[in-house]
Formats: structure tokens, C-alpha cells, sequence
């Protein structure tokens, strides 16, 4: 069986990272995915897509994505379900990331600077504890140079 996700958008507000009670790190944002046909009016529609990245993965998310920045998750879809304060069953997909990687370079307001800085270009989730550098194995887009120069005035959320 597969249940695997790969998925490139841009994010649509700052990541909310919290931890649960035993100290574990989650981090969750939303991805704005444009579909790849337009629709009948010939408009292209945009899905809006929960992430949810745990550990040391959540902590660099929340650290160096912000609103408008591009980014590519790899995970699987997970639909989990729970009970809202009127007692209704809520159903709810989101993706749960394995890696991330950060497909444009922003500075500290969130624009992109075309410049270098110290933002890990891709991460990966290996389940350790001790795992705090960035993985570039099997990347073919390491050596990638190209940026998107876009501010958030160029954004239409």
C-alpha cells in the first residue's frame, strides 16, 4: 500500500508551532496549491491544504517559513476525525509532513531578497531526535540557483 503526498505551494500565514504535554514539538500552516487546469470560466483554482510537521522539522518550519514563502512538502494524507463542543463528528484531511523543503529565500520580513542566508534549503523528518542538519541527499534540485523575487504586496492573500 502508498500513501504518499508531494505537494508545492506557497503558505498562506506564519506557521503556528505548540507543543504537546510531553514536550514534543508540531508545528501546522496552510498550503495554497494552484490546480494545474483552469475551470470552465477559465480560471485556475487555488486548494487550500493543511500541514502538520512534528519535531525538530516543526520547530525549523515555524523558525524560517513565513506567509507567502514557497515550499515543497513530501508526506502522507492523514484523515482523523473528533467531536466539536456541540458534538458533532468532524472529519478532517491534512497532510503530515516528512520533509520540507524551503523553495525560495526570504529575509526576516518574509520578502524574498534573492540574496544568500542561512535558511536550510531542505529537511528532513527521520524520526531522531538528534537530527538537526539539513538532508540534500536525492535532491535534484540542490544546486538550484533560481529565486522568485515576489513581495507580499504581489500575493492576494
Amino acid at each position: 500500500m502508498l500513501n504518499r503526498v508531494i505537494l508545492i505551494g506557497r503558505l498562506t500565514a506564519d506557521p503556528e508551532l505548540r507543543y504537546t504535554q510531553s514536550g514534543t514539538a508540531v508545528a501546522s500552516f496552510t498550503l495554497a496549491v494552484d490546480r494545474a487546469r483552469a475551470n470552465q470560466a477559465g480560471e485556475r483554482e487555488t486548494d487550500f491544504i493543511n500541514i502538520v510537521v512534528w519535531q525538530k522539522l516543526g520547530e525549523l518550519c515555524a523558525q524560517y517559513l513565513k506567509k507567502g514563502r514557497m515550499a515543497a512538502v513530501d508526506g502522507r494524507l492523514q484523515i482523523r476525525s473528533y467531536e466539536n463542543r456541540e458534538g458533532q463528528k468532524v472529519r478532517v484531511a491534512e497532510i503530515v509532513a516528512q520533509s520540507v523543503r524551503f523553495l525560495d529565500r526570504g529575509n526576516d520580513n518574509g520578502h524574498s531578497n534573492g540574496g544568500q542566508t542561512n535558511t536550510p534549503r531542505s529537511t528532513t523528518n527521520s524520526g531522531s531526535a538528534n537530527h538537526s542538519a539539513p538532508s540534500y541527499d536525492d535532491d535534484p534540485f540542490a544546486d538550484d540557483t533560481n529565486t522568485i523575487d515576489i513581495s507580499n504586496d504581489d500575493l492576494p492573500w
